[in-house]
């Protein structure tokens, strides 16, 4: 038995890394910390000329986002993936970073774990364990730096500490120490988490468990420590006054500008965004009714559901809503279901209707582990900036640089990517992914005013990224003349048009677009949509396509598959003038 607890001990790990190996580029939201873990990797912490120095090399003088946000984070990723990068080199310095972020996360998953175990047998660890696995959003998200998932570890370990204990002197001190944590997370990750540590508190002082004069010092100690933290370390990285997540609820509580990105109905938490979490239907439909209602657990349930569940209903009074934003209480209501599953799988013996009851719970998380591959194997297909990218470090590299004129008649390649491809994907760890981080070139293809990041390709050209995001610039068709490589959704854009263009490689993206049935006989929507057949398509899209004449010829030609359209076109310039309103190519 010591084996299994071992190996469901490596299972959650395990599976963060393998969902971070098969989604390893990033989004829009994780745009700050990623972008944040690079600089001060790469460009350190200048202790001298520190204004002239930061806002010249760090992303967020030039990309600062809607609020500003912890440096805390970064400097803690940055700091412990130093000497890993320095070892395994640094193409593999954003996997190293996010998988530090996961494997903490996961750390704390497996605290609560022992906390469960101890405070209520092995068995009930073992069904949180599966049940936690077999969940798709927490995995997948465990290694994205969201400042969502560096508050997360803090409010998991935070839970596992208000669990019960065998020893009384104990319960005392680790409801101080949870109470901290629920501090630090809030005052330096996202405000938010102050209603959850309400909500906890409240409910320790309804039962009671507590009181106030117990509660108040560990929060006014944490309080202060954590501005203490966050207020200098914040002020010195964005050179002003600072503490983050003020501005943060300052922003999207008060003045309500969240809902600028979208307003959802006040049941979107309970009807849609909770069963999505949890997968598995029996989680929240029998497994926690199942842990309220028993006397043996009613009341440790009750520990982990109803701070949790208060939580929600009050934030759902936020307009703007996103799952993400209530990951925090996945854990608890797993942990609470896990009870609920013990209980009915011990009891499997006793009755057929019981045996039944169980063996759809074990086949239910058999499913469940199911339905998040799939999940997981969709959700890769969402980040052709970075597979486009990528790609095109291939053709910059040895084998191809013959077929590559700007890689060998210059030593910088100019690459201009568009908003779609930042936001799906584009870091500038991923810029730097055939070298070695090198300074900013701000103007190394001219005063764009965009934001540059370089790296040298390994066959010595410099790759010089631009994300420039002025339309006045954008619409100017000498801005385009200074590139040799375009990552755009247009094909090629607007204003780029007036030049000559060759597309040598398209990214296809799942993007919602549905789920495609073929017959024997019919043509893939996809393949229709890739463009053309000169056209090259690159990236998981060709994986796809190969998979799907793989097994429509097993089938006899019938595929269910993702429905996948183009998202980024990787354009090459052509660099001979046109004669004659001809435009000739090298």
């Amino acid at each position: 038995m010591k084996l299994l607890d071992l190996l469901l001990s490596l299972l959650i790990p395990g599976l963060v890394l393998i969902h971070l190996l098969v989604a390893p580029y990033t989004k829009v939201e994780e745009s700050f910390n990623i972008q944040a873990s690079h600089d001060v990797l790469v460009y350190g912490t200048p202790t001298s000329n520190i204004n002239e120095k930061l806002s010249g090399t760090y992303d967020h003088f030039t990309f600062p986002g809607a609020v500003p946000r912890t440096f805390i984070g970064p400097v803690l990723l940055a700091g412990i993936s130093q000497p890993i990068v320095a070892l395994v080199g640094f193409d593999n310095a954003q996997f190293v970073v996010r998988a530090i972020l996961g494997l903490f996360n996961a750390a704390c998953l497996l605290v609560l774990k022992r906390n469960l175990a101890r405070a209520f047998g092995t068995p009930t660890a073992r069904w949180f364990v599966l049940l936690q696995a077999s969940q798709f959003h927490i995995i997948f998200y465990a290694s994205r730096p969201l400042p969502n998932m560096f508050a997360f570890g803090l409010t998991t370990l935070a839970f596992s500490f208000l669990l019960p204990h065998p020893k009384s002197k104990a319960v005392n001190p680790r409801q101080r120490l949870a109470i901290s944590l629920f501090v630090f997370a809030a005052v330096i990750f996202r405000s938010e988490v102050a209603l959850l540590l309400a909500t906890s508190a409240l409910y320790l002082l309804i039962i009671p468990q507590t009181s106030l004069q117990k509660l108040i010092p560990p929060f006014v100690i944490s309080f202060i420590m954590a501005l203490l933290i966050s207020v200098p370390i914040d002020s010195y990285f964005w050179q002003k006054p600072l503490w983050p997540e003020l501005w943060g609820f300052y922003y999207n509580a008060i003045l309500g500008s969240s809902s600028n990105w979208g307003v959802s109905p006040w049941h979107y938490y309970f009807t849609s965004a909770l069963p999505r979490l949890l997968v598995n239907p029996f989680v929240p439909l029998l497994l926690i009714p199942l842990a309220l209602s028993q006397p043996a657990t009613s009341h440790p349930a009750g520990h982990l559901v109803y701070p949790c569940l208060l939580f929600t209903v009050i934030y759902s009074l936020q307009p703007h809503k996103e799952a993400r934003f209530i990951f925090y209480v996945v854990p608890p209501l797993t942990a609470a279901a896990a009870l609920g599953a013990n209980f009915l799988f011990a009891r499997r013996t006793k009755s057929p209707l019981l045996a039944l009851a169980a063996l759809a719970l074990a086949a239910s998380v058999a499913l469940s582990f199911a339905a998040s591959t799939a999940m997981l194997l969709l959700s890769a297909l969402n980040y052709p900036g970075g597979e486009a990218l990528a790609h095109l470090h291939t053709l910059l590299s040895p084998p191809s640089s013959s077929s590559s004129p700007s890689s060998s008649s210059s030593s910088v390649v100019p690459v201009h990517a568009d908003v779609l491809a930042c936001m799906t994907g584009i870091t500038l760890f991923g810029a730097a992914t055939a070298g070695a981080g090198l300074p900013a070139l701000r103007g190394a293809a001219g005063p764009v005013g965009g934001g540059h990041s370089s790296s040298s390709s390994s066959d010595g050209a410099t790759l010089a990224l631009d994300r420039t995001e002025d339309p006045a610039l954008l619409r100017d068709p000498t801005f385009w003349q200074r590139f040799d490589y375009v990552l755009a959704a247009a094909d090629p854009p607007a204003a780029a048009a007036r030049g000559a263009w060759d597309v040598v490689g398209v990214v296809q993206g799942y993007g919602g677009g549905g789920v495609e049935v073929l017959r024997p006989g019919d043509d893939s929507s996809s393949s229709a949509d890739e463009g053309g057949d000169d056209v090259v398509v690159v990236g998981r899209g060709a994986v796809v396509a190969r998979v799907r004449e793989t097994v429509r010829r097993w089938t006899g030609g019938w595929w269910v598959g993702p429905r996948l359209v183009p998202r980024i076109r990787i354009l090459r310039r052509i660099k001979d003038a046109e004669k004659g309103g001809v435009a000739v190519n090298e």
